[in-house]
């Protein structure tokens, strides 16, 4: 019999269990925490704070704000709001901001976000669901931003997986929006000028189409080299008298 078999047979019944005793406890508490195990009163408590993946975002000194905006009147932002509190955001009544207004509107020109910004100190957090809520200009997205950042306000968009925006991940995903918003423009103002020169190839007429057509124009013409004024023969054609002094440049 070799030492190892003397060792093992000396080995107390209990040894081979003490793994399970030492360990099992602790396992089972663990199992409770992430929510694997009901509690005892079989409520769902335990597994609440793990469905609120952005629990970590404000700290207990910190103050959540959420702004929700819709264009026109016949929108509601209930749905935002209900989106925020979904995420696991509790903001108070108080401090969550709704307007009525288009997203082409300057940040500085909403009275709604200005009145919010006004509230806000360092250390609070600012929700929104997702970026056009800020506004359609990236640029104007972008210098809002950079000047919460400065004041030590934390941005979050839940549409970008509730990244900070003043962050380095949330500047980056930030850059990477505004090059894209930017490629679109440039794309389309050169999709603009190209259509812009087949036409004048093609003889077609740009602008608006005339208020008078051509024997209108010159009859218009003619009246002009009889004397007769200008509003006069605005009225007569019940026009405007820019339209007249076109067609007397044209002439």
């Amino acid at each position: 019999m070799t030492r190892f078999d003397v060792a093992r047979t000396q080995q107390p019944k209990s040894t081979a269990a003490y793994g399970s005793l030492r360990f099992g406890p602790l396992r089972y508490q663990l199992k409770r925490t992430i929510g694997m195990l009901p509690t005892p009163d079989n409520s769902e408590c335990s597994r609440q704070p793990f469905r609120n993946k952005f629990a970590h975002v404000s700290s207990p000194m910190s103050r959540t704000f959420a702004y929700a905006r819709v264009s026109t009147f016949d929108q509601t932002p209930e749905n935002q709001i209900q989106e925020i509190k979904a995420a696991g955001f509790a903001v108070e009544p108080h401090r969550i901001i709704t307007e009525t207004i288009s997203g082409s509107m300057a940040i500085a020109q909403r009275e709604g976000l200005s009145r919010l910004l006004d509230k806000m100190e360092k250390g609070d957090v600012l929700i929104v669901t997702k970026l056009d809520r800020l506004g359609r200009d990236a640029i104007d997205v972008s210098t809002t931003v950079a000047k919460l950042e400065e004041i030590g306000i934390h941005v979050h968009c839940l549409a970008l997986g509730g990244v900070d925006l003043t962050s380095s991940a949330g500047k980056m995903t930030m850059n990477v929006i505004n090059a894209v918003a930017q490629f679109e423009r440039d794309l389309l103002i050169e999709r603009t000028q190209s259509g812009l020169a087949r036409a004048k190839a093609s003889g077609t007429p740009l602008g608006r189409p005339s208020a008078l057509s051509k024997d209108q124009q010159n009859e218009v013409r003619e009246k002009l080299h009889n004397g007769e004024t200008i509003s006069a023969i605005a009225r007569q054609f019940e026009t405007s008298r820019q339209t007249i002094m076109r067609v007397r440049d044209q002439a």
